[in-house]
C-alpha cells in the first residue's frame, strides 16, 4: 500500500483503498498513552467509531487537525508514522532509586503537587501515580501554558475540573502562576492544621511533595515560588538526582524530587511525544527520526502548518515525509548534515519558535 523511505511511510498514489466506516484500533492511543511493565491490569485500548474515507496520512495536504475526530486521526497518524521506528526507552539508574525513596516520601505527605507538560499533559503523568496518591489531596499543575492557546486551556481545565482535580497552568521559566499555586498550596496548610488542633495536636509546617516526569519544570516552580534559587535546574532531563526537602516560609516544606518514568513505555506515541518536547534523555531516541515525525506534525496543526515552515526555514515542507524536509534543511544551512539540521527543528519547537502548538486534547 505503501513504499518505505528511510524509516518512514510514504502512500503510493498508484494505490487507493478507504478507511472502513468502523475501524477497531488495538494499539493504544489518547485515552492509554503511557504504560508500564509494572501495571496488573493489561493497558486499555480505544474504540474509534467513524473516520475518514481515507487515512489523513494519505491525505490531500490540505487536512489539518481541528475537531475531536480529527484529533483522533492524529492519533492513529502518529501511530503508523512511529511503528516503523527504534522503540524509545530511558530508564537510567537513579530513577529505579528515586521511585523507591518517592514512594516513602510520599507515605509524609499532606498535599502532592504534580507538575505535567501543557503540550502533552497525559504523557506525562505515571501511570502509577494515582495508585501512589491514594486520597491525598493533589494540586496539578499544566507547566509551559505559553506553549498552548487558550482554547486548548480551557478545554484541559474543563476535562481537569469534572475529574474534581484543582489545576493551575504556569510558566515556571517566566514565574507566571506561581501565585496562584502559593495560595492554593497555604489554603491547603490551614485545613491541615485546624485538623491537627481539633485532635489535640500542635500545628506543623504541611509537606507538599512536587514529582512529575522529567524536564516538565518542578525545580525551575520551586525556585520561583521560593522566589531563589534553591533547586539546580535546567532545560534538559535528569538534571536533579536525588530528593530534597525545602522550607517555604514557616508554614510549607516543599519536596523536590528528580523526574520518574515507567521502566517501559509501551506506548510509542507517547514516547515520541516526550521526545518532541523534551521529556526525556536524547540518548534514548533518534533525532532525525524524531524530527522528521514533528515536521509532519507541524504541517497538519492548524496553529503552524507547511507555511510556518516554509516562512522559517524558506524551504516548502513535504507533509508525506519529514525526512526529506530535513535532507534540504541540512544542505540549505548545515552543509548536509542531516542531525544537526535534525536538532535545529526540534529545539525551535521546544523554544516556541512555532508558536502554540499542543500535541494532546482532552479525550471525549
Amino acid at each position: 500500500m505503501g513504499v518505505e523511505v528511510l524509516g518512514l511511510w510514504l502512500p503510493n498514489p498508484a494505490v487507493q483503498f478507504n478507511r472502513p466506516p468502523f475501524l477497531h484500533l488495538s494499539p493504544p492511543t489518547r485515552a492509554s498513552l503511557v504504560t508500564s511493565a509494572s501495571l496488573s491490569s493489561p493497558p486499555p485500548t480505544i474504540q474509534i467509531v467513524g473516520g475518514r474515507s481515507t487515512p489523513s496520512w494519505q491525505g490531500s495536504g490540505n487536512d489539518v487537525y481541528g475537531g475531536e475526530t480529527d484529533w483522533i486521526d492524529f492519533e492513529t497518524d502518529l501511530y503508523h508514522w512511529t511503528k516503523p521506528l527504534r522503540p524509545v526507552q530511558w530508564y537510567p539508574g537513579h530513577i529505579a532509586k528515586t521511585e523507591r525513596e518517592l514512594k516513602e516520601q510520599i507515605k509524609l505527605m499532606d498535599v502532592v503537587i504534580e507538575v505535567r507538560d501543557a503540550r502533552i499533559p497525559l504523557s506525562t503523568t505515571h501511570p502509577q501515580m494515582d495508585v501512589w496518591l491514594g486520597n491525598r489531596k493533589r494540586i496539578l499543575v499544566l507547566n509551559r501554558e505559553d506553549m498552548i492557546s487558550k482554547a486548548d486551556r480551557n478545554a484541559w481545565a474543563s476535562y481537569f475540573a469534572r475529574q474534581g482535580i484543582k489545576v493551575v497552568f504556569s510558566n515556571g521559566r517566566l514565574g507566571m502562576g506561581t501565585m496562584k499555586l502559593s495560595r492554593f498550596a497555604k489554603s491547603l496548610v490551614a485545613s491541615v492544621n485546624v485538623k491537627r488542633r481539633d485532635k489535640g495536636l500542635l500545628s506543623r509546617p504541611v509537606r507538599a511533595g512536587i514529582v512529575g516526569y522529567p524536564n516538565v519544570g518542578k525545580s525551575s516552580l520551586i525556585n520561583r515560588l521560593l522566589k531563589r534559587r534553591m533547586c539546580p535546574a535546567a532545560p534538559r532531563p535528569g538534571v536533579t538526582r536525588e530528593l530534597r526537602w525545602v522550607r517555604f516560609g514557616n508554614e510549607l516544606e516543599l519536596l523536590d524530587s528528580p523526574g520518574i518514568i515507567p521502566m517501559r513505555i509501551s506506548d510509542q506515541t507517547a514516547a515520541i511525544k516526550l521526545a518532541i518536547c523534551d521529556d526525556i534523555g536524547e540518548r534514548s531516541y533518534d533525532v532525525t527520526d524524531v524530527a522528521a515525525i514533528l515536521v509532519q506534525i507541524l504541517t497538519k496543526l492548524p496553529t503552524v502548518g507547511a507555511k510556518a515552515l516554509n516562512k522559517r526555514y524558506k524551504i516548502d515542507a513535504d507533509e508525506f515525509c519529514g525526512k526529506i524536509f530535513i535532507q534540504k534543511l541540512s544542505v540549505h544551512l548545515f552543509n548536509g548534515d542531516t542531525h544537526q539540521a535534525a536538532f535545529r527543528i526540534l529545539s525551535d519547537f521546544r523554544k516556541g519558535k512555532f508558536g502554540w502548538a499542543a500535541l494532546e486534547r482532552p479525550p471525549s
